[in-house]
């Protein structure tokens, strides 16, 4: 055989053997960093893809902000329109006194409402980690026919993924409104809370997976007494989602939205049998259990991108 032929049969065979989602590289579309009013309130946002493509809205979870996506974003930018917003309260988001403003779930959904109206957003599919998932289920079901698809990661909805003390630990935090319990939440937005029992708790035997800047960035924004105080207020305020897991699996059997659960199984704050609960009332959802912790975007971006990816094109 001749060697061009060679050359060109080698090519082709190593071409067909990848998937045909992942043939098509593309490069990132450069983020941008805004904000907008939202009720008087400014709300910080990362954009990044042509506004044409379908929207993926990132929501984040706890300490974090949108920080949290800085790695995935470009991994989606060149295919789709991504927005990942802090909420109000968290990154570079307003935060109103929590003196005069109790923030609840209830309250962050609303301005995550507005925040959607305020940039037009019709339609989009929904990424949902940690705290995301209970201001996500509250921003569906105010704006279902907004909902194109659905991305759970270690975003609970079930009983089923929490563990019992965990269970307990929310139930104490909205019950016991002592000097003493409210002491032990302040403690837990605190550095070792969130570098330790946080980003590293979940990656002991590989910690340099995690970068410095994840709690560096969350740190920045837990310096002062009232900063604190707003995690305080949400940590009190969780029971009130727990409570609310019949009503989201009810919105989830009755909708149907196309979903895709990429879980790190490694988490122990929310466990993986929570995300196998979800093909109760999902069983055509896509479920991959990742060798990740409760961060599994900061230690597998690459896999849930191409996870997205693949699951965007068969949507």
């Amino acid at each position: 055989m001749r060697p061009y032929l060679c050359s060109f049969a080698l090519i082709a065979a190593l071409v067909f053997a990848v998937p045909l989602w992942a043939q098509n590289a593309v490069w990132p579309a450069k983020t941008h960093y805004k904000t907008i009013d939202v009720g008087g309130h400014k709300i910080f946002y990362r954009e990044a893809g042509n506004p044409k493509n379908p929207t993926i809205l990132l929501l984040h979870g706890y300490p974090a902000s949108s920080h949290s996506y800085r790695e995935l974003i470009p991994l989606l930018s060149g295919r789709f329109h991504v927005i990942a917003p802090d909420n109000l309260g968290s990154g570079y988001s307003d935060k109103p006194d929590p003196e005069g403003t109790v923030y609840t779930f209830d309250l962050l959904a609303d301005v995550m409402a507005g925040f959607t109206d305020a940039l037009g957003l019709k339609q989009y599919t929904l990424y949902m980690q940690d705290f995301g998932a209970p201001v996500g289920y509250r921003l569906i079901m105010k704006q279902p026919e907004r909902l194109q698809a659905l991305i759970v990661q270690n975003a609970n909805a079930y009983l089923e993924g929490l563990t019992a003390p965990r269970r307990a630990f929310f139930k104490s935090a909205h019950e016991d409104r002592s000097p003493e319990k409210w002491r032990q939440l302040y403690n837990i937005t605190g550095l070792q809370g969130v570098r330790d029992k946080q980003y590293l708790r979940d990656v002991q035997d590989r910690q340099t997976i995690m970068s410095p800047d994840s709690w560096t960035h969350d740190l920045h924004f837990l310096e002062t007494r009232q900063q604190r105080k707003i995690q305080v207020q949400l940590f009190q305020d969780y029971q009130n989602n727990i409570d609310a897991y019949p009503d989201w699996q009810a919105f989830l059997r009755k909708q149907k939205p196309p979903t895709l659960i990429v879980w790190g199984k490694n988490d122990p704050a929310f466990i993986y049998a929570g995300a196998e609960a979800y093909l109760r009332d999902l069983p055509n959802a896509q479920l991959y259990l990742l060798d990740a912790g409760h961060f599994a975007v900061e230690e597998k971006p690459v896999d849930i991108a191409r996870h997205i990816i693949r699951f965007m094109g068969e949507d």
